[in-house]
């Protein structure tokens, strides 16, 4: 498989397995809820969870890849404000939990930026496959006559 075709699904995997991770053991997560939001944090976590679930599997199908793939860049940075309070709740932490939780940080935006990228390769596969068809078509045609 080209490394092309592995992006969209090494993505889906990845926001899979947040996705579980926030389902199956929420607590450490709901700590990163930002107090202005409304509801209770364990709600938020659980959405956030649920919503990781479904951009992993319109990830993984082409016909919903683009459109997956938008709203995921546009998740990731939707949830930035949770990973900004998480550095800021542990700036008096020890210094490796305090670093990871720093470090975080910029790594946003290479997510975001996978996820557009997959977003333009998706939009190039479906280019392609309307090619492909519309060749096949005047081929057929060209064949009945």
């Amino acid at each position: 498989m080209p490394r092309s075709e592995r992006s969209p699904l090494l993505l889906a995997g990845l926001l899979a397995t947040a996705g579980i991770a926030h389902l199956a053991v929420p607590r450490p997560y709901d700590a990163t809820i930002p107090r202005a939001l409304p509801g209770s944090p364990r709600a938020w976590t659980y959405g956030s969870g649920v919503a990781e679930l479904a951009l992993a599997a319109g990830l993984a199908a082409p016909r919903t890849r683009k459109a997956a793939a938008l709203a995921t860049a546009a998740f990731f940075v939707g949830v930035f404000p949770a990973n900004v309070k998480m550095a800021v709740d542990r700036l008096h932490r020890p210094t490796p939990v305090k670093a990871a939780a720093i470090a975080r940080l910029p790594l946003q935006a290479p997510l975001v930026l996978w996820a557009r990228n997959v977003a333009r390769q998706a939009d190039r596969a479906a280019a392609r496959a309307a090619a492909d068809s519309a060749i096949r078509t005047v081929s057929t045609t060209k064949g009945q006559s």
